[in-house]
């Protein structure tokens, strides 16, 4: 086996390119069914009527009194707490033992049962479904960074931005097909003979159990690339991890382009996370708050129209890469974004809004997966080789750790004008600066400040 992974496994192998695909496939039903979806009303519920049976107005957990619909926000926040913190460390240890796949294999495993075991989230249990999500949603976005630092390994410079536009693109296939899947039992829960909570209990399952069933023809094809490394004595993966990580910051300073890039990612990924979190939140909203007033059966088929869209729109955006290059098909993008919370914020208000509002969501799918499939292909040419995990983990991080600014501002600017259109608009913000950023990015003297760094 060791004689296998040191001859190094062919490159832009499409067997392994579509068993890596794959995890995007597993996983994006995590995201959709659970995150999206069915899991924050249900507990949201479950928590107000054990609030209602208490008669007080909040209720306790850990001894701290928490409002209901707050409780699995303030758990989302806490889980991307844990990332910021834990994330380096397990790319530090993966890039040092050799062990991506098997610590891959660990965590999507962990993210997966945590999530198939939310069906035992009833009644009195509301606060088991905070802590299964916290622990499910670490373990999605560690599985993450060694899927995404994959990428390096798996295709050519020339093929990155297809094959990652290609990975986004089963992503939201197949966290859309589940949806629908999921939609359709929940609509005919009655005539089955099925009551409500038992319904999204046995969808909230499924996510999980399509995540960890899919996730092994990823098992099946994605191949190590090293052998396994052994612990030098008297040390611990944990304090080798460590002394990696310290060593890399280290070093980083050596990549500014890189770092110039991901200060960028930083402010326009704020803002796509931003707009899609608060999407529904503005659809929903009544008129008079600047919202569009629209029914939820409206905003279900928007949702699965942007899935399946933004599949053809990630495999497009590939495919402008080739054309035009990756760093100008972010910068297009972007400025689609910026045209979007322009149009969000003086849009939409007359009768005909209904059909203005699937055109905006038509664009939105069209740039959320290219814009983001293209944004990792680009900075797997800026990182070094055999430090994968470790940048990619910066990546996530960058991702998630920022992913609070954005609604901030956006609560922030509804308070003070009183209404949801100047807080969309607020968002224009974060491409701007994108737009300012990313055109100074040198991406040719990134690649060759890593290429100078590891013949040094």
């Amino acid at each position: 086996m060791s004689k296998a992974i040191s001859q190094a496994p062919a490159i832009n192998d499409k067997r392994e390119i579509r068993g890596w695909a794959m995890y995007d496939w597993a996983n994006s039903a995590f995201s959709t069914t659970v995150g999206t979806v069915f899991l924050g009303p249900y507990v949201a519920s479950l928590a107000r009527e054990a609030a209602q049976a208490a008669g007080t107005p909040t209720i306790p957990f850990l001894g701290i009194p928490v409002a209901p619909d707050s409780f699995l926000p303030y758990c989302i926040s806490f889980s991307v707490g844990m990332q910021v913190l834990f994330l380096p460390i397990l790319g530090a240890i993966a890039d040092y033992s050799h062990l991506r796949k098997q610590m891959m294999q660990l965590f999507a495993t962990i993210g997966a049962v945590a999530t198939i075991l939310l069906f035992l989230v009833t009644g009195n249990l509301w606060w088991l479904g905070g802590i299964l999500y916290i622990i499910a949603n670490l373990a999605f976005g560690a599985a993450m960074v060694f899927y995404n630092s994959y990428l390096p390994d798996i295709a050519s410079e020339d093929q990155r931005d297809r094959v990652s536009s290609y990975g986004w693109a089963m992503g939201y296939l197949g966290g859309g097909l589940l949806l629908v899947l999921n939609l359709a039992f929940y609509m005919l829960r009655e005539k089955l003979g099925v009551p409500t909570g038992l319904a999204i209990r046995i969808n909230l399952a499924s996510a999980g159990l399509w995540w960890l069933g899919f996730s092994f023809i990823t098992w099946a094809r994605l191949r190590p690339r090293h052998a396994a490394r052994k612990l030098p004595a008297n040390e611990t993966y944990m304090s080798v991890g460590f002394k990696q990580l310290k060593h890399t910051l280290k070093d980083i300073k050596n990549f500014p382009e890189t770092l110039k890039f991901l200060l960028a990612y930083f402010l326009y990924n704020d803002g796509i996370q931003t707009v899609i979190a608060v999407s529904a939140t503005f659809a929903a909203a009544p008129l008079i708050q600047g919202g569009l007033e629209l029914d939820q059966s409206t905003l279900t088929i928007v949702i699965l129209m942007i899935q399946f869209v933004a599949f053809f729109g990630a495999l497009f955006w590939g495919k402008l890469a080739g054309w035009v290059g990756a760093k100008r098909a972010i910068i297009i993008s972007l400025f689609i974004w910026a045209g979007v919370t322009i149009y969000a914020y003086g849009g939409m208000k007359g009768e005909t809004r209904v059909i203005e509002f699937f055109i905006l969501g038509f664009f939105i799918a069209l740039v959320m997966g290219g814009s983001q499939a293209i944004s990792r292909s680009l900075f797997a040419q800026m990182i070094p080789e055999g430090k994968e995990a470790e940048y990619y983990s910066f990546y996530e991080v960058s991702e998630r750790g920022t992913s609070w600014v954005g609604p901030f501002l956006f609560g922030l600017m509804n308070q003070a004008f009183g209404s949801l259109r100047p807080a969309i608009l607020s968002l224009i913000f974060f491409f701007v600066m994108g737009l300012i950023i990313l055109p100074f990015v040198n991406v040719q003297k990134a690649i060759s400040d890593v290429k100078r760094s590891q013949a040094t």
